[in-house]
């Protein structure tokens, strides 16, 4: 499968596009100022333990407090504890953890006020941003992540990741981590360590001993903030840069030289993929006309194909998506495969919109019925195989016989989403209609199809006078782009009468 990662640079950070055969799969935005992101590592304070939750609140700095539950302490929680303690108060020269000497492990049906007292000092790792009125959702079993390896302290852990399926290298990379894994560390491998050689495995845990070195001066010399996660780019080229990237596309040379030198470090024979693109009179999404994929698949109707279409609805709740077949008509011996057939493509939008919008908790999907068990099952290994790819943790139950499918997704920060509707400038202010970004991308959809058959000699195209003004006005407006790719001019004539949303091509 092709992949591209296209970044496009923004006053208060990046905006990030994964691309797999040139359709959009990923978005992501990067503030320059976010603070408090899943991976960051801090040196908390206990403020307030809540025996009825058997959790505990904990300052992290954030406006909100932070929420730590016993179960999310880990077994060694108590030799952390006395770790932290030593090495705050400059009693422990050698901080790595083969000689260290462990308390007792806790129990996991104990109590949270056995633990901690108020005002304990405990080390914590964010797993959940800030979302809403919540604050950020806390653990003490560190982790630190590597390109082919993840570190945890305090832990004699040695697992691979369940997606590395064939036996035969499962056997490789076990043999390997064993014979690597330092004592007291536990080791997670992960997917991209697949076929990776024992240089590189040695590589990637010698940088990871190293972050946690530094993590550990950190705590030494008082800080409170004592690692951060790389910024997103570099996160996702970790996780998934692999040889089926083809092209990084960046519109900034200062990002185009880290990322070059990221790759030199941790992929050398890739470091050609990565491209500058100069700077033109159009962002760098619209002048790959990314942005018309943005502003169509936000929408709360999505066009599977054929006719086809979902309805996603977003609750307190849940996330409630419906499968429709369109209005097409079919004759009744050939209705249970027409619902398979679009059930299928169904599927695979779906598992995109939810990577796409980074959809979390449940959600509850409504396919086609189908009486036949066997079509079922097809659509649930449909949904399984595609949703392999989804890096969130998720769980995907079978169909029932009424068509409805369940899936819990991690959610672990705000969910992506785009309004596509907005108030109607023309109505009494209690109207709304489709957001007029979506209507200036489907009138200029309708005329590029037109101009592109060489059929008219000219065209008139009669809108709302805001939308007038926005394919006439601009250095370079879309009348005028139309016209130097077409050889052909669009006379656009504003009337009043006419809805936001209401147009006209003769």
């Amino acid at each position: 499968m092709n992949k591209e990662l296209v970044i496009q640079t923004t006053p208060d950070g990046a905006d990030i596009a994964l691309l797999e055969e040139k359709r959009l799969m990923e978005l992501h935005h990067e503030k320059v100022e976010d603070e408090f992101l899943v991976g960051d590592i801090y040196l908390g304070r206990i403020k307030k333990l809540i025996p009825g939750l058997n959790a505990a609140f904990v300052d992290i700095g954030h406006e909100k407090d932070a929420f730590l539950h016993y179960l999310d302490l880990g077994p060694d929680v108590r030799s952390f504890l006395k770790f932290t303690d030593l090495v705050r108060k400059g009693r422990l020269k050698d901080t790595h953890l083969q000689s260290f000497r462990f308390e007792p492990q806790i129990i996991k049906t104990g109590k949270i006020d056995d633990v901690f007292s108020p005002n304990t000092n405990v080390i914590v790792q964010i797993v959940k941003e800030p979302i809403s009125t919540k604050g950020p959702r806390l653990t003490s079993q560190l982790s630190l992540p590597g390109r082919f390896l993840i570190l945890i302290p305090f832990s004699d852990t040695l697992s691979l990741s369940k997606k590395i399926f064939n036996r035969s290298e499962r056997d490789r990379l076990k043999k390997i981590i064993a014979s690597i894994k330092p004592k007291n560390y536990g080791l997670i491998v992960r997917t991209n360590a697949q076929e990776a050689s024992l240089e590189e495995l040695e590589q990637d845990l010698q940088k990871l001993l190293l972050d946690w070195e530094h993590l550990v001066k950190e705590l030494a010399a008082g800080k409170t903030k004592l690692y951060s996660e790389a910024d997103k780019t570099v996160t996702i080229l970790r996780d998934i840069l692999n040889s089926t990237f083809s092209r990084i596309t960046v519109d900034s040379q200062k990002l185009f030289k880290q990322i070059k030198n990221y790759l030199h470090e941790i992929a050398p024979e890739q470091e050609d993929i990565v491209k500058f693109q100069k700077s033109t009179d159009r962002p760098l999404f619209e002048y790959m006309e990314l942005d018309k994929q943005i502003k169509s698949l936000f929408n709360k109707i999505v066009n599977v194909g054929g006719g086809a279409y979902l309805v996603i609805e977003h609750t307190e709740a849940m996330h409630v998506i419906d499968v429709n077949s369109g209005s097409k008509r079919v004759r009744n011996e050939i209705q249970e495969e027409n619902a398979l057939k679009t059930n299928l493509e169904a599927a695979s939008e779906i598992a995109r919109q939810l990577r796409l919008r980074d959809m979390g908790g449940i959600v509850v999907i409504d396919f086609i019925d189908m009486r036949s068990a066997q079509h079922r099952k097809l659509v649930y290994e449909r949904m399984r195989d595609i949703m392999h790819e989804d890096r969130a943790k998720h769980t995907i139950l079978p169909l029932s016989k009424f068509g409805i499918m369940q899936i819990t997704r991690q959610r672990v920060r705000p969910e992506l989403n785009m309004e596509s509707s907005e108030p109607c400038p023309v109505c009494d202010g209690t109207g709304v209609v489709a957001r007029h970004i979506n209507i200036n991308e489907e009138i200029a959809r309708k005329i590029e199809e037109i101009l592109r058959t060489g059929k008219a000699t000219s065209l008139k195209l009669i809108v709302h006078p805001f939308l007038a003004a926005y394919f006439t006005n601009g250095f370079i407006s879309p009348r005028l782009r139309w016209f130097l790719k077409f050889r052909k001019w669009v006379k656009i004539i504003p009337k009043d009468g006419h809805l936001l949303n209401q147009f006209e091509i003769d």
